[in-house]
């Protein structure tokens, strides 16, 4: 791996140890787990299937990699150890794309005047992508079988994903995995659109299809009646593990649909810090800060630089009225905190040195919003202070988190607005007709979108 695109050949990872910050071995690879995608696109590489020391294999997403060098792989150290679950968009690198014949179509085919020829596939390199967390399939190397007299059997070349077929979904076909990969460019909103008008059975389907995080996004933009009905049909684990990769905020006004003995049956399935937030959310009222707050602020302790300041709020997964202000607070530095100091509003970062510590550029003068402060409050605040977060602090002045302005905005429309923006919507009524498909017809079903 060189460079700020580090690229390796995952026959390199096979069995290579697990290593957690501490370094500490915590298991070894065992298979990659991809995602493919319509047409020549490269598949998206979700994770590592990681065989850990009780002989229990599971899941451990890129996102929980901080490092693949040679000979090893490090982790966050979070680890879920439920076993790993392949899902129906998801393919095993080594199990599954390793010797597999194709068919060379790029560069390379058919040099002697041939037409495009079969070959086996023996590896395939990951790269991550420059600037971005995300990695992806991109070379891939091949075997020629027997070819044109000028060319020896046996002959090894490496070319790029694009330049062999007989790997990518088909934009054809009907199944969940190909509506998920065309969907895939969709925005959260724009894919919840689509799957509000999917009859009940297809949209099942598609959720099922999806990756935790992208659910999670796309349950954040459904109405209350679609959230419901999707986490209802899902498996329990699963449904944990989608409610953890939600915002907390959004998480607990979706568990706040349900019985409670569903909701305790769903919170002690989640991870035992994930679950404490949602709980903390779950005691406020709903229409007041505290119930409409996020536990999840960037917070920094006084000693933190702006340097450190602004490379927090560049985090590419960071929602923009979050990054708008860091808080400083004394330890510890997650909700609820230390003693509340005061915001650093984006703005003001930008104009100071790197080296400035972030205590002096604080606003210490805006005043805190209580947890009970009633909605119609938070907006005027919001509103009076030109604001698109602001800080919710407790009696004994712990920051517990911050509203923003997006969740006032869910709870100032109408109940109803998703459903009449959906309504309106007749492109995404039109896509989701074409992934319904004709009544008796798709691979998935064919009843017509639902209403």
């Amino acid at each position: 791996m060189a460079g700020s695109t580090p690229r390796v050949f995952v026959s390199h990872l096979a069995g290579v140890p697990v290593f957690d910050p501490n370094g500490d071995r915590v298991g070894r690879v065992r298979d990659l787990v991809a995602m493919l995608r319509v047409g020549h696109r490269p598949p998206r590489l979700l994770g590592m299937v990681v065989e850990v020391l009780t002989r229990r294999r599971i899941f451990l997403p890129m996102t929980r990699i901080t490092g693949i060098e040679s000979g090893q792989v490090i982790t966050t150290g979070v680890l879920d150890v439920r076993r790993f679950e392949q899902r129906p968009t998801e393919r095993l690198v080594l199990g599954e794309l390793l010797d597999r014949r194709v068919r060379l179509v790029g560069e390379g085919a058919g040099t002697d005047g041939g037409a495009d020829e079969e070959v086996t596939v023996l590896d395939v390199s990951v790269r991550r992508l420059p600037a971005r967390r995300d990695w992806e399939i991109d070379r891939v190397f091949v075997r020629r079988g027997k070819g044109g007299a000028l060319r020896r059997k046996g002959e090894t070349l490496t070319v790029a994903w694009s330049a062999v077929t007989g790997f990518s979904l088909e934009e054809e076909a009907q199944g969940a995995e190909s509506l998920v990969a065309t969907f895939e460019r969709l925005r959260p909103a724009d894919l919840a659109n689509v799957m509000h008008h999917l009859s009940p059975k297809r949209r099942a389907e598609v959720a099922a299809a999806l990756d935790d995080d992208r659910l999670a996004d796309v349950l954040e933009e459904l109405p209350e009646d679609d959230q419901v009905e999707i986490l209802g049909k899902l498996h329990q684990e699963r449904a944990a593990d989608v409610l953890e990769a939600m915002d907390p905020d959004d998480a607990a006004d979706l568990l706040s649909e349900l019985p409670e003995e569903d909701q305790e049956r769903l919170l002690t399935l989640m991870r035992p810090d994930d679950a404490a937030d949602v709980r903390r959310l779950l005691s406020y009222e709903e229409r007041t800060a505290g119930g409409l707050m996020t536990t999840e602020p960037i917070v920094l302790r006084p000693d933190a630089t702006v340097a450190d300041a602004l490379a927090r709020v560049r985090q590419e997964d960071l929602p923009p009225a979050l990054a708008a202000q860091v808080y400083v607070c004394r330890p510890p530095d997650e909700t609820p905190t230390g003693k509340y100091l005061g915001t650093a509003h984006f703005q003001r970062l930008l104009r100071e040195p790197p080296y400035t510590l972030v205590a002096s550029v604080v606003d210490s003068d805006l005043p805190p919003l209580a947890p009970d402060t009633p909605l119609p409050a938070v907006t005027s605040y919001l509103a009076a202070y030109n604001m698109v977060a602001a800080p919710v602090v407790d009696e004994g002045g712990s920051l517990l988190g911050a509203v923003t302005v997006d969740d006032v905005l869910d709870h100032l429309l109408p109940e109803d607005w998703r459903e009449t923006e959906f309504e309106e919507s007749a492109f995404h009524e039109d896509v989701a007709a074409r992934a319904d498909g004709p009544a008796g017809g798709g691979a998935i079903g064919g009843a017509a979108a639902g209403r």
